[in-house]
């Protein structure tokens, strides 16, 4: 991993596109890390992220993931790009200055990317967390709260951390139309987010199905295998071609 990250051999940054509620029109991109080793091939980000923080990687693995993603974001200006960012990358000191360099560095805006932290980011150092956050905002970066509803107590968080965005969980997606109060759930969640002026996107979608009881239930974006895996940064044009309105085809 130490010498991928170096070599830039195998380790590559690839995009999955937000769609919004139509399912027509990519609305904004998730920058994700794929590594090909040379000898195991396809080695899954739940195997090698661990892997990283453990080594103490995962803060320069972080930072060349911003830098990529700020490069790509440059070609589709009316499009947010949503970085992950690791727990012990958003508690690392100098963390707010070194995304605000990158991005300068870069030549684009903060406002044009969203940090998606989950709930163990907020959990151990409440003050902490909610000082980084408001440098985050203050500095023009969006926040999402990733994999909401999977944690102990969303709600509270939602209460005392400014957020942008709210992410459903794909286990709450996927339980559309399987698990009795599975629409109810997700039906709260929404008017929740709403209440509180959020955006919310929900993850997972694979089936229409799915993507029908989640426009009912108010969503405002969508991501999942209905609409595009995460491509490659060759391949995003193509398929922001593919999701344009018909009439741009035509037209």
């Amino acid at each position: 991993l130490r010498t991928a990250l170096h070599t830039h051999q195998g380790l590559e940054v690839w995009y999955q596109p937000l769609m919004d509620i139509s399912g027509q029109q990519v609305v904004g991109l998730e920058a994700l890390m794929r590594w090909h080793h040379p000898q195991r091939g396809v080695i899954s980000p739940g195997e090698f992220i661990p892997l990283a923080e453990e080594m103490g990687l995962i803060i320069q693995i972080g930072e060349w993931v911003l830098r990529e993603a700020c490069r790509v974001s440059l070609a589709w200006p009316d499009i947010s790009m949503a970085i992950n960012v690791s727990p012990l990358q958003f508690r690392s000191a100098g963390f707010v200055e070194r995304f605000k360099a990158i991005v300068q560095q870069e030549k684009t805006l903060p406002s044009r990317i969203e940090l998606e932290i989950t709930e163990g980011v907020l959990i151990e150092d409440e003050k902490g967390a909610q000082e980084i956050m408001r440098a985050l905002r203050e500095a023009g970066f969006r926040i999402a709260l990733d994999d909401f509803g999977t944690g102990y107590s969303s709600l509270n968080y939602l209460s005392h951390f400014s957020v942008d965005k709210i992410k459903i969980d794909r286990s709450f997606t996927q339980s559309l139309g399987v698990a009795e109060n599975s629409v109810a759930i997700v039906e709260s969640v929404v008017k929740l987010g709403h209440a509180m002026g959020l955006m919310v996107t929900a993850e997972g979608v694979e089936t229409p199905g799915q993507m029908s009881a989640l426009a009912d239930a108010g969503c405002n974006q969508l991501q999942g295998y209905l609409f595009s895996q995460a491509v490659p940064a060759d391949q995003l044009a193509a398929l922001m071609i593919s999701s344009a309105p018909d009439e741009l085809h035509h037209g």
